[in-house]
């Protein structure tokens, strides 16, 4: 089919959808026509100076192009598409700003040229051929690192960066990647989810939300675990929201992903990866130790993913009382060895020493878990606990919901159900509210 019997085809459209699932050569017509009117550099210059002039300029001369050559495109839907498929490839991430602006998408998983996979509430949405070629993958991960003063290239093809809006970029390029560049960006809602929200979702239950509650007011260090995509650090992001406005917090993430909107007193660190020259690189560890000296009343580390562990226990140790984190791990006991091996990432210690900073630090472990649905949930709370005589650790299920269950089930309460912060009739009207299994 020729150019000219693909455009009369898409005129005669009765919709619009994106021009390049249509048809790319249609839009690298379009882009070869405007640059005749307005050259790339010139477009480059204006977007530097006066970006929203840029874009009006962008405009007129689409409009200039489908006037001059009325039979380029004839129907109105199919040139608006057009000329917001090159605003978004000139101005914004091409084929992917549309998911970018839909609150609904959560992931974005770009797999070369070959497809698009978006997720909406936890369930994956294949969309197909959303690039033309690879060569068009790798522009979108230049237009989307190099703001950032990052590269990717054949001798460093791995990048991770953050998006101005909060979202986390992963990009990996050929020869690591097999089958052409691709690219994951995990969005971030711009609203804080609180636990009363979670609450009202079905992800928390009602006795389960007071008792999380409990846990952050009688500021009891907490490890929220779970899985990739288990809703981690919006139950992390949740539980921070309790913490009285009085203290001062200090977070520490790889990618700043915590929102906090209303506490007045935050201050927000995040690691830096080395230059291009392999310079000024800034960790996780880094961070925790010099939030020691910043007089925090809670530490908060988005994710312990290796020797961080071993200085985050330090700080639950020493004075910092309620402080939070997550893990990846598929229990609260695969947790505890996850923490364990971390820990010996840093520092040679034995087992045993290990397990008694563990036990002495961390009090309860929150397992999250995602469902084949999408649907995240808290399915269980642990207590740690650690016997000294013994020298042993142990990890005590408090309460546990089966997959299934319409809702959880308590295996025995906590022993501080009788602390002065908490009053007499709150801790009756949860205990009315809970059953205990046999």
């Amino acid at each position: 089919m020729s150019l000219t019997e693909r455009v009369r085809q898409a005129g005669n459209a009765t919709a619009a959808p994106s021009a390049r699932q249509r048809d790319p050569e249609l839009l690298e017509e379009l882009r070869c026509r405007v640059q005749a009117l307005l050259p790339s550099q010139e477009i480059v210059r204006l977007r530097a100076n006066n970006p929203a002039r840029a874009q009006s300029e962008v405009r007129t001369a689409c409009r200039r192009v489908f006037d001059e050559d009325p039979w380029f495109v004839s129907d109105a839907r199919v040139r608006a598409g057009l000329t917001e498929a090159f605003l978004d490839e000139v101005f914004g991430f091409g084929p992917i700003e549309w998911a970018l602006a839909d609150d609904s998408v959560t992931e974005i998983m770009v797999n070369g040229s070959r497809s698009l996979y978006i997720e909406r509430a936890g369930v994956l949405e294949h969309v197909p051929e959303p690039f033309a070629n690879d060569e068009e993958v790798r522009a979108l991960i230049d237009r989307i690192i190099a703001p950032l003063g990052r590269r990717v290239d054949e001798s460093s093809p791995l990048v991770d960066a953050r998006l101005p809006q909060g979202h986390r970029v992963h990009a990996v390029i050929p020869p690591i990647a097999i089958d052409g560049p691709a690219v994951t960006i995990r969005k971030f809602s711009p609203q804080v989810i609180n636990l009363a929200e979670m609450e009202a979702s079905g992800s928390v239950e009602p006795p389960v939300a007071v008792f999380l509650r409990w846990l952050v007011r009688l500021r009891k260090n907490l490890a929220v675990s779970g899985g990739t995509g288990s809703g981690k650090t919006t139950l992390l992001n949740a539980l921070s929201c309790e913490i009285a406005r009085e203290e001062r917090i200090v977070t520490i993430e790889d990618s700043a992903e915590l929102r906090f909107l209303e506490h007045p007193h935050v201050v927000r660190l995040e690691s830096r990866p080395p230059s291009a020259e392999g310079t000024g690189r800034v960790t996780i560890r880094d961070l925790v130790r010099n939030a020691l000296r910043m007089r925090p009343d809670r530490i908060i580390v988005g994710e312990c993913r290796g020797g961080e562990a071993l200085d985050m226990l330090q700080a639950m140790n020493t004075g910092h009382e309620g402080s939070l984190t997550t893990l990846h791990a598929n229990s609260p006991s695969d947790c505890v060895l996850r923490l364990t091996t971390m820990v010996r990432y840093a520092v040679d210690l034995p087992v045993d020493v290990i397990e008694a900073q563990i036990g002495s630090a961390l009090d309860y472990i929150v397992q999250t878990v995602r469902s084949a649905d999408g649907k995240r949930r808290t399915c269980e709370i642990d207590e740690v606990r650690y016997d000294r005589e013994a020298r042993a650790l142990e990890v005590v299920p408090l309460y546990e919901k089966s997959r299934n269950a319409s809702a959880g089930t308590w295996r025995e309460a906590p022993a501080w159900l009788d602390d002065d912060r908490l009053s007499s009739e709150e801790v009756e009207l949860w205990k009315r509210q809970i059953s205990f299994s046999s």
